[in-house]
């Protein structure tokens, strides 16, 4: 696949990045289809592709519903996604353990015929700027190389992969049990955000539901990456218009501090 000057830039300014945070993992240092347009996943792809799964979510009149969200392994114990995955009854973000079961699923590209792993949430921080939630699970994932967070900011034209557990359409969305990917370059860089758009296999290559929380990274090969934003928001799927996700280096130095604190606990 086709990649820009500035991605290869990025990817070879944090090269030696990669290495040494996988490295430090294999030594036990803790340092339904999905996207519409995209493409399912090989088998042993992304094995750090986070699926979760919330279970019995109250609502304002009594009942309750079940969701999904996607995320992506940061940490052996540590998950980022979207913020807004995790709330109250009014749907409004909030930290702490989570208010509904919520379990996370790695290492599968296709639930049907692999379980992958699965580990229970404990803990949610949720970002100060913007709509990341940095998520703790009850015990390590240690088979897995995570991503590695992005500390320096994206450019406009950079191009990036993207990986997630979420409906192919908005038209009687479910959550996919296929792990799909696709790439988008990024056509606009806000403060806290940057919007993205489909490039491989489709324009229409977007995001779709349950894919809140998805990661957006440059690949190193097939299991790790750079992390530079997570889905937050965009227009019905699919679509060829800009989607909003959440910068991760505005938040990297959080990140590791509530990490560090967590951990304490």
């Amino acid at each position: 696949m086709r990649r820009t000057v500035m991605r290869k830039s990025l990817a070879a300014r944090l090269a030696a990045l990669v290495v040494g945070s996988a490295t430090a993992v294999l030594m036990g240092v803790s340092p339904a289809h999905a996207i519409a347009d995209g493409t399912p996943a090989t088998p042993g792809q992304y094995p750090f592709a986070v699926k979760f799964t919330m279970t019995h979510i109250p609502k304002p009149d009594g009942t309750y519903y079940n969701s999904a969200c996607s995320g992506a392994l940061i940490a052996p114990r540590f998950i980022l996604t979207a913020g807004h995955c995790f709330h109250d009854v009014n749907r409004v973000r909030v930290s702490g353990p989570p208010l509904y079961q919520t379990t996370a699923t790695v290492n599968t590209v296709d639930l049907s015929a692999n379980p992958g792993e699965t580990r229970t949430v404990i803990d949610v921080q949720q970002s100060p700027v913007n709509d990341i939630a940095l998520v703790e699970l009850d015990s390590p994932i240690t088979d897995v190389i995570p991503l590695v967070v992005s500390p320096l900011p994206p450019q406009n034209g950079e191009q990036l992969e993207m990986a997630g557990f979420g409906a192919t359409s908005d038209v009687n969305a479910v959550p996919g049990t296929v792990l799909n990917t696709g790439e988008v370059a990024v056509g606009e860089v806000d403060q806290y955000t940057i919007g993205v758009h489909g490039v491989t296999p489709s324009s229409y290559t977007s995001s779709c539901l349950y894919d809140s929380g998805m990661p957006y990274f440059v690949p190193a090969g097939t299991k790790t990456g750079l992390l530079v934003s997570v889905e937050s928001t965009g227009p019905s799927c699919p679509h060829d218009q800009l989607e909003t996700t959440a910068r991760a280096d505005v938040v990297y130095g959080w990140i590791f501090q509530q990490m560090a604190a967590m951990s304490l606990r």
